[in-house]
């Protein structure tokens, strides 16, 4: 019953403090592995912490880093078969108990949920967390909101780089809802994902999370929202704490491989997926279609046309649905 905690961190002064919250804060933190490709200038002391042992760590020159898909799929080389995975990003707080809630809800989902949506994936863009005091390690969680909410497109920037739309959440008025969109910086699902949809290291950024969703779709994965996930994230347009970025000039300029000549790459990457162009592991799966993911999301990703606005930009049409039946009557 162990969780494999994949964790990608860029130049981040809060990826010990993410670890440790993970571990301290579970109920079963001998369950625990962590993998993490520490992309810093400075790396951590993984032999000054007590759990250095459920430790699998990978220490990269920031001017060596190629990107957060490429770190995540070198993560998930540590992947040792555990039964559960759990991708966050390195500025995260926990919930006491956060481990039995995910398997919890895991566990409803896969025993009550229908066969064709199975293994189950739950996702989200987390709630907020605070710094009150940095040097102290003391945070604050904004636990106030416990609704479910959807991932959806954003209306405003559908399309705004070739398939590539910005993500938005959705309230609903559901405990449990289907969905069509992956958060990559926490999904938790069967440890079958790491074989079934591992990383393609050829994707920068933009097109990340649309086509693991796409890929984890078509395979027959069931996407899922739940209420109170016990995760939090810092959002850097809400803190004081400021973090380098792989594409800020500085960290960029000593790079022969330039970022926008990277997203450049990433984005045809994804146009490539979605045309059904690339075979393998890396490509579509064979249990679902695109008309599928059209009918939930509203959209037709090869022509980059909205078909229906309200199921692409909120979560009306999710929340309609059955979270435990069949959604597709082929």
């Amino acid at each position: 019953m162990e969780i494999f905690i994949s964790i990608a961190s860029y130049q981040d002064p809060l990826l010990e403090t993410t670890i440790k919250s993970a571990y301290y804060q579970a109920d079963n933190p001998e369950n625990l592995r962590f993998g993490i490709c520490d992309q810093s200038s400075f790396p951590l002391d993984i032999n000054s912490i007590s759990f250095e042992p459920q430790i699998s760590y990978e220490h990269v020159e920031p001017n060596l880093s190629q990107g957060p898909c490429w770190a995540r799929s070198k993560v998930q080389k540590f992947f040792n078969n555990e039964t559960y995975y759990l991708q966050i990003d390195s500025h995260m707080q926990f919930e006491k108990g956060w481990d039995s809630y995910m398997l919890s809800y895991f566990s409803k989902i896969e025993k009550e949920g229908h066969q064709h949506h199975q293994p189950p994936i739950i996702t989200c863009y987390p709630r907020g967390f605070e710094i009150v005091d940095f040097d102290k390690k003391q945070f604050a969680l904004l636990k106030d909101d416990t609704s479910t909410f959807t991932l959806n497109f954003r209306e405003d920037s559908i399309f705004c780089n070739g398939p590539y739309s910005a993500q938005i959440t959705s309230m609903t008025n559901t405990e449990i809802t289907h969905g069509y969109l992956i958060a990559a910086g926490c999904l938790f699902t069967s440890g079958s994902f790491v074989k079934d949809v591992p990383y393609d290291q050829s994707l920068y950024f933009y097109g990340e999370e649309l086509s693991i969703a796409l890929r984890a779709f078509t395979r027959g994965y069931g996407i899922y929202h739940i209420p109170s996930t016990p995760i939090y994230h810092l959002y850097t347009d809400t803190s004081d704490l400021k973090r380098k970025l792989h594409w800020d000039e500085d960290e960029d300029s000593s790079r022969t491989i330039k970022w926008h000549e990277r997203e450049k790459m990433s984005i045809n990457r994804l146009i490539d997926l979605i045309n059904n162009k690339i075979d393998g592991k890396y490509g579509l799966g064979d249990k679902r279609t695109l008309k599928d993911f059209e009918y939930l999301a509203g959209v037709d990703l090869i022509e980059r046309k909205v078909i229906n606005k309200e199921k692409a930009f909120s979560s009306k049409f999710l929340s309609s649905l059955a979270w435990n039946k069949e959604i597709f009557h082929n």
